[in-house]
């Protein structure tokens, strides 16, 4: 039978495509005009969106997040909050005994795409609208839209008057385009958890009470105008007359954009040696005077440590700005409140800062893998604190995630970490599977494929998949290519499962004249592989290195652990193996499962036999 060239080519590309049908990603590019009217906390503004459907499907309907529609009586995120066992105390039931002028609102008034109106409805935090020709793949479309929005009062992560008397925290303020990827749409009511966007352009012109200082997303387009420390070195600031100033901001590639906004803002800039600019923010007073000052050491700091172990961070500015209600990452920026001890205060804005790269930058789709983000983010701002502010840095900088994932197992509401965020039955479950469960996953690897390999394959991760939404897999098989291990194993047990890890040294007997015999059991039902460390009479130690047969491999031989003298496959069906050395069991000191504590172990208590 022959084939045309052109045909063979057409399947090969279309095998292609369906090969890697994740590596697409949806474009936008948003320009916004948006008028503050500070005295009613009300804003009205025009969206000019261009969308690139850059998937092979063709899409008849559109989604649209409306996320302020959430702070009214009754919504979705106030009957989860007054429903949930364990709500969130900032929550509770604040949204229920909301007034008319301290709701929020999100309300689209015309919407047209290439000229042409659509019909749309309103359901809650989601705009629901029905094309009446299709976007084609490959094919870009404008969607012009007018809207207007009342910021709530400060509540949860967005608002107006937050305790500490910030005027405006506008995070989730436009109507903001559902991401579409290979799943589909995700168009997830917003009941208060994680977010999920579309890569693109974002040109933003807000115009306010020109008493007002802004920071946020974005590098400003008009410095001279604005001034408040934004103003070129050496220039005039030139205003325009009236009571009202135009602030324009630009941000290229990212997947969201943040403001924040009072007239009582101090402004600090700080240019790095590589041309980032770091801006503070915050309302000078007796209370952030002193530790805000100290900050501007610790922020480069931080840039600089997080850009060597995970990649380099590829914006030119990033912004830490008082408001919120505690800590909340943006693409180049932050909001956390800022009445806090010089270590609370320096802790919350690393963590922000680390999420630029698992959140801002990598950004996975964080409302179906919420670890991968804050899993990620709180391993690597537990080695940044160690390393930038503790007195004497730990040898453990992990420990307190491998605590708080023992007390979720301890607690029986443990959920598998493939559960979408918003569907956790309690918060706590939730925030100690993905902040604690999901950094011990990282620290973890680095037991099963060493220490050097887990760094390595890190920046290889951020190198692979910058801006592309990264899943489960992705991560796993970057890292199987660092170690020449197989891992599948470790993301199915630890991932989509709640069963635990537990070996126990059983016995060490005498064997066949001059040798030992060492019997392991495993008792959890997750197989890992084993370093066994044997301590002998005279101090000295020797390791014993047991992979998994499924791991098809083992991990090199780690600095600052024993000699390895024996390597030893266990199958993982088999519930014990038996180890042989040839040393007397009268020249055994002690025998001990995993001494450097990185494999979650729910029972250390029978890890180390003493003979």
């Amino acid at each position: 039978m022959k084939i045309s060239l052109s045909a063979f080519l057409f399947c090969l590309l279309s095998f292609a495509a369906f090969a890697q049908p994740d590596r697409w990603q949806q474009a936008v590019k948003y320009e916004m005009e948006v008028d503050m009217d500070v005295q009613k906390n009300q804003y009205t503004g025009t969206q000019k969106l261009s969308y690139t459907n850059n998937s092979p499907d063709t899409l008849d309907r559109l989604f649209y997040h409306l996320y302020y529609n959430a702070f009214q009586p009754n919504s979705m995120m106030d009957v989860r909050s007054r429903t949930i066992a364990d709500p969130d105390r900032r929550v509770g039931d604040r949204i229920n005994n909301l007034k008319s002028d301290e709701i929020g609102y999100l309300k689209v008034n015309s919407l047209t795409l290439d000229g042409k109106a659509l019909d749309y409805e309103h359901v809650g935090t989601i705009l629901e609208v029905n094309l009446s020709e299709p976007i084609l793949p490959n094919s870009t479309v404008t969607l012009d839209m007018k809207f207007e929005g009342q910021v709530p009062l400060q509540i949860r992560r967005a608002g107006r008057d937050n305790e500490e008397g910030v005027r405006y925290s506008m995070s989730q303020w436009y109507p903001k385009l559902a991401n579409y990827d290979y799943q589909g749409w995700h168009a997830n009511p917003y009941i208060g958890r994680e977010f999920y966007g579309n890569w693109g352009d974002f040109d933003v012109k807000i115009t306010i009470d020109k008493s007002y200082v802004l920071g946020g997303t974005g590098y400003v387009q008009n410095p001279n105008q604005v001034g408040h420390g934004y103003e070129e070195e050496g220039q005039k600031v030139k205003s325009p007359r009236g009571k009202t100033l135009t602030w324009h901001f630009h941000a290229p590639k990212v997947h969201d954009f943040m403001w924040a906004a009072d007239p009582n803002y101090t402004h600090d800039k700080i240019e790095m040696d590589n041309g980032v600019t770091i801006h503070h923010l915050y309302i000078k007073n007796e209370e952030t005077e002193e530790n805000w000052s100290k900050l501007k050491e610790y922020t480069p700091a931080a840039i600089e440590f997080m850009s060597e172990h995970f990649g380099e961070y590829p914006y030119k500015q990033y912004s830490v700005i008082q408001g919120g209600d505690g800590g909340m990452e943006y693409p180049m920026s932050t909001l956390i409140t800022g009445h806090r001890s010089l270590g609370s205060l320096v802790g919350v804005m690393i963590h922000e800062l680390a999420h630029s790269w698992f959140h801002g930058v990598l950004a996975s789709n964080e409302a179906l893998h919420p670890w991968m983000d804050e899993g990620f983010t709180s391993y690597a701002s537990n080695l940044a604190m160690n390393e930038l502010f503790a007195e004497t840095p730990s040898d453990d900088p992990q420990r307190g995630s491998y605590r708080g994932y023992f007390r979720l197992v301890q607690s029986g509401l443990e959920e598998p970490l493939s559960t979408h965020a918003d569907h956790y039955h309690t918060n706590a479950a939730y925030g100690a599977a993905s902040y604690n469960k999901g950094a011990v996953f990282l620290e973890q690897l680095g037991y099963i494929i060493g220490k050097e390999n887990r760094d390595q394959g890190m920046l290889k991760y951020w190198n692979t998949w910058q801006f592309k939404h990264p899943n489960p897999n992705d991560v796993i098989r970057v890292m199987e290519k660092q170690s020449g291990l197989e891992l599948d194993w470790y993301k199915e047990y630890w991932v989509y499962t709640t069963k635990t890890i537990d070996y126990a040294v059983n016995s060490v007997d005498d064997y066949n004249g001059g040798k030992s015999k060492i019997t392991l059991e495993r008792k959890g039902k997750m197989p890992m592989p084993i370093d066994l460390v044997i301590t002998y009479q005279d101090g000295s130690e020797e390791l014993v290195y047991l992979p998994l047969v499924i791991m098809r491999g083992e991990k090199p031989e780690e600095e600052g652990m024993p000699t390895r003298i024996k390597t030893q496959r266990w199958p993982w069906t088999n519930p014990t193996i038996e180890v042989t050395i040839d040393r007397p069991k009268s020249d055994i000191k002690a025998v001990e499962i995993d001494p450097s504590g990185r494999m979650a172990d729910v029972d250390r208590e029978n890890n180390r036999l003493e003979l």
